[in-house]
């Protein structure tokens, strides 16, 4: 089966990051193909490579990096819902006068088409997060 993943909610305020990288990694033992994970509204705090928790405690972007890594996932942040965060690649920082970029390795910015496409390629689009 094919699957597209959206996550809402960000890596520490709510359970769904940790479910649905859990389910992305599942399924991907499991023999499925992840077509894409795009990440929304408050998910797109799971891209920022500016998170450090505790050492004892778990990296949830390190995770999705090293995911996205060993199996070539296409990490797709949505890049309105990223700038309201101050979340930006080199590009939108230059495009929008920052002097740095903070977005984790493996993770790439976009629009919703990038969704909307998951949506119609995938067999199934798995909602994580309100």
């Amino acid at each position: 089966m094919k699957f597209a993943i959206q996550v809402n909610e960000g890596p520490y305020q709510h359970q769904a990051a940790d479910s649905a990288y859990q389910f992305t990694k599942a399924a991907l033992e499991k023999g499925h193909e992840i077509f894409r994970v795009f990440f929304y509204h408050d998910g797109v705090n799971n891209a920022t490579k500016l998170t450090t928790p505790p050492q004892d405690d778990r990296n949830i972007v390190n995770r999705w990096s090293e995911l996205a890594a060993q199996h070539e996932l296409d990490l797709v942040v949505c890049v309105a819902a990223a700038q309201r965060r101050g979340i930006v690649d080199e590009g939108e920082a230059k495009r929008n006068g920052k002097d740095a970029e903070n977005i984790a390795p493996g993770f790439r910015i976009s629009g919703l088409g990038q969704l909307v496409e998951a949506g119609i390629q995938a067999d199934r689009l798995v909602v994580f997060g309100d």
